[in-house]
């Protein structure tokens, strides 16, 4: 009987040691294997909503009641709110932001990855990636150096110390894929070494042609993929802008390529961690553009969706969050002079964005047209006319408004005299393209408080393994931590 209930006792002991261990085991294959980062730059609750209605008017023109249109990330299982705030400001910029989502620490804006007095770096959510074994892979649609992507491979004091940034993006060993936008700052001040250069020398593979981006996959190496066609600053084209070009019979890759390629490069037995930057979001909100910034969401969107199909095909490996650093531009749905009415229609006129309208003012102004010249643009580019009774009939105050814009606008810049009073209104972009997106945002019920960042909270979306993490209200540091547990690591 003794032996009997020694042996008894002795099975028990086993299981309590093989049950904890089976559980630890089976957490552990939970850990993703693969671990998408979406950032839609100023992205805040306003743009999404934006979006969704934009999209929803624009897929049931003849629908008798307001309908909103999902994203392909708005009915993700999961959702959570984060707070933006960073060292310095309750309305924070993009360095600090990311910072705080990358390594899960709070620092001064414009600051990448150092504390607030500058002595000390931190451990960056790729790195802990990198030394789990995955790849890793940074895509923006801005610049590849700007503050949100250096904030996924680079530590830095300023985030306009582009060069640097550069140079650690290349030399560095985090990277296996870096896409999207150019360098703002490819030979550092003339005297140090061009960044492709560095590039070669380091073993990246360097591609620049759509062909090219397109044939990449797993035996490519590490890859540095430029877009051929860049805008704004070494970023890619706003997506109002190329959608017309492909429609006329360009090709010009989306931001939605450059994650398809990204996944065909960084696919392996270890999975990879990616990140990618919509940032042209905020770019587009600074400008109070309202139909841009709706149009770069629905490419981030797009992007987005490319994750979800990847993700399909492996349901229990990928984990998706899609969130914000900041809001941009206090967009607001609702204006005081359309009172509860919307017209999301009205921003479908619109067939460009503020940077290619610059460029038509620019030919306005090199070819010293008169105001009649410059409003039989204004109706090509965004639907406002002088024909009386139309719904984008512009009003007499309207017609003051673009008459001021115009006479600064046909001014070389140095030439200007801009009070606070002219600041305000344009912000110290062109005048005239300020002026009309001003009209067309109002006319559809849209506004902005502001050129720059806002201190709202912005929206986590998350699904697959590990996303009920993300639940809740918390800070934006959370978003490092939370990604980090989901991995299965610890600092």
């Amino acid at each position: 009987m003794k032996k009997r209930i020694l042996s008894l006792l002795a099975v028990i002991v086993a299981l309590l040691v093989w049950l904890p261990a089976a559980g630890m085991a089976e957490t552990a294959a939970k850990a993703p294997k693969y671990v998408f980062m979406f950032i839609g730059d100023g992205m805040g609750n306003p743009q999404v909503t934006a979006t969704q209605y934009y999209l929803g008017s624009s897929e049931h023109p003849e629908a008798t009641v307001p309908t909103a249109a999902q994203l392909s990330f708005t009915d993700f299982t999961e959702l959570g709110l984060m707070t933006t705030y960073d060292a310095s400001s309750f309305c924070p910029d993009s360095a600090s932001t990311a910072t705080s989502m990358a390594s899960g620490e709070k620092t001064l804006s414009g600051v990448i990855n150092y504390n607030v007095d500058l002595s000390a770096s931190f451990k960056l959510i790729t790195e802990y990636a990198k030394e789990s074994g995955k790849k890793v892979g940074v895509i923006s649609s801005v610049s590849i150096d700007h503050a949100t992507p250096a904030a996924y491979y680079a530590k830095v004091q300023s985030r306009k110390q582009y060069y640097d940034i550069g140079v650690q993006a290349l030399t560095g060993t985090t990277l296996d894929y870096l896409a999207g936008g150019g360098f703002l700052k490819p030979d550092g001040d003339g005297t140090q070494p061009n960044l492709l250069t560095l590039a070669a020398q380091n073993g990246w593979n360097y591609v620049n042609t759509n062909a090219d981006i397109r044939a990449l996959d797993a035996q490519s190496g590490r890859v540095l993929a430029i877009n051929p066609d860049l805008q704004d600053s070494k970023s890619m084209t706003y997506e109002i802008d190329r959608v017309r070009r492909v429609a006329a019979g360009e090709d010009i890759l989306s931001l939605a390529d450059f994650v398809t390629a990204g996944i065909n490069v960084l696919d392996n037995d270890n999975g990879f961690f990616m990140m990618c930057e919509g940032g042209k979001i905020d770019w587009s909100c600074h400008a109070n553009d309202a139909a841009t910034s709706i149009w770069e969401t629905l490419a981030f969107s797009d992007a987005v969706q490319v994750a979800l199909d990847f993700a399909a095909q492996h349901p229990d490996e990928t984990l998706v969050i899609v969130t914000a650093d900041h809001e941009t531009g206090g967009m607001t749905i609702g204006f005081a002079t359309t009172a509860y009415e919307t017209h999301f229609s009205y921003l479908q006129k619109q067939q460009m964005s503020f940077t290619d309208f610059d460029n038509t003012v620019a030919t306005l102004r090199d070819g010293k047209a008169d105001f009649t010249a410059a409003l039989a643009e204004i109706e090509k580019a965004y639907g406002l006319t002088v024909t009386a009774d139309q719904p984008l009939t512009l009003t007499t105050e309207e017609l003051d408004s673009l008459k001021a814009a115009f006479q600064l606008s046909m001014l070389p810049e140095e030439q200007r005299a801009l009070g606070d009073a002219e600041e305000l209104l344009y912000g110290g972009y062109e005048p005239l393209s300020m002026a009309v997106s001003h009209i067309i945002n109002n006319k559809a019920g849209l506004s902005f408080t502001s050129y720059s960042h806002t201190g709202l909270q912005v929206p986590v979306y998350a699904q697959g393994v590990g996303a009920e993490d993300f639940q809740g209200l918390y800070d934006n540091t959370a978003v490092f931590t939370k990604t980090l547990a989901a991995m299965g690591l610890s600092r």
